[in-house]
């Protein structure tokens, strides 16, 4: 359906080169009038995104909803705040929300309008555009700059950001958690011995068995070289130290691809006191972590 069959309010008709621009441009620009009632509708509509959305103008001009309807379970409330704070305070329109088009994939939409009052209520002129991609790339970038490249576990920065947080509820509620630091022992040994590309492998073995042994609200993170970190919220020392032992003896008889009970971990374990920083809980499972290495490796040290 052409769009100049749905002009813009209160302008005159644009010449067919315009109309054509319009509907070839990509998103969807818009007027979004809404009545003291709070009846909402779209007296205009053009560009190439209104057939994604699959629901003909016509039905639009007469009333939002069906619009409206195809908004994400938490995209709706949000929508609906950002225009009625636009209409009380005159203010654009800033938001993104999640939609389904008309092949039921949820897309992620930028919306940007501007207010105007009049008699009839509020009128939007504003434009949407689907985002989709760029939101999938910030996503991955998120990921990326939280994931260690190797073992795929979280880094060093994403082990700070959830240990702030932790601590934070630990203090607050005084909630249990405790951190286990990992050490392989002898690793340098093993890249001597077997190769770099081996030692790469144990590290990504390693990783698993951590992941396989915790629980889906733990955190195991790597620190770099042979070294991880496992956070455990809403666990006692005692506990942590039972499931660290459990690691332990499991790593020391698995194969790594060089033969069962070549490779074993000395594990450090600290659990959070009221008022710890997080440099505090780390030394002092770093300082247990030496100790249990000093000790003969092969074990896990509770107690600093």
């Amino acid at each position: 359906m052409p769009s100049n069959d749905l002009g813009p309010v209160g302008e005159k008709p644009q010449p067919d080169w315009i109309l054509e621009l319009t509907e070839q441009l990509p998103g969807v620009i818009f007027q979004l009038h809404r009545a003291p009632d709070g009846r909402m509708y779209f007296p205009y509509l053009a560009g190439s995104g209104i057939q994604k959305l699959g629901i003909d103008r016509l039905d639009l001009a007469q009333s939002a909803l069906p619009a409206l309807e195809r908004l994400s379970e938490d995209g709706y409330p949000r929508l609906m705040a950002a225009i009625e704070r636009s209409a009380r305070c005159q203010s654009p329109i800033t938001t993104k929300f999640q939609l389904r088009l008309a092949d039921d994939r949820m897309s992620w939409i930028a919306l940007r309008a501007q207010p105007r009052k009049i008699d009839t209520g509020t009128l939007w002129y504003g434009m949407m555009i689907d985002i989709s991609e760029q939101m999938a790339e910030e996503q991955r970038l998120r990921r990326l700059s939280d994931t260690d490249d190797l073992t795929g576990l979280a880094n060093r920065r994403k082990l700070m950001q959830r240990l702030d947080e932790e601590i934070s509820l630990s203090n607050r509620h005084a909630f249990p958690l405790s951190l286990m630091m990992l050490d392989i022992d002898h690793f340098k040994t093993i890249n001597d011995t077997w190769g770099h590309l081996q030692g790469d492998q144990v590290l990504k073995d390693l990783a698993t068995l951590c992941q396989e042994i915790l629980r889906e609200e733990d955190l195991v993170a790597r620190l770099g070289g042979e070294e991880f970190a496992l956070l455990l919220p809403l666990t006692p020392e005692l506990h942590c130290r039972k499931l660290a032992e459990r690691l332990r003896e499991r790593v020391a008889i698995h194969d790594f691809g060089i033969g069962p009970k070549r490779i074993t971990v000395s594990i450090g374990i600290a659990e959070h006191r009221i008022g710890d920083s997080q440099e505090t809980l780390i030394h002092r499972a770093d300082e247990n972590l030496y100790a249990a290495k000093h000790s003969g490796r092969n074990q896990v040290m509770v107690g600093v």
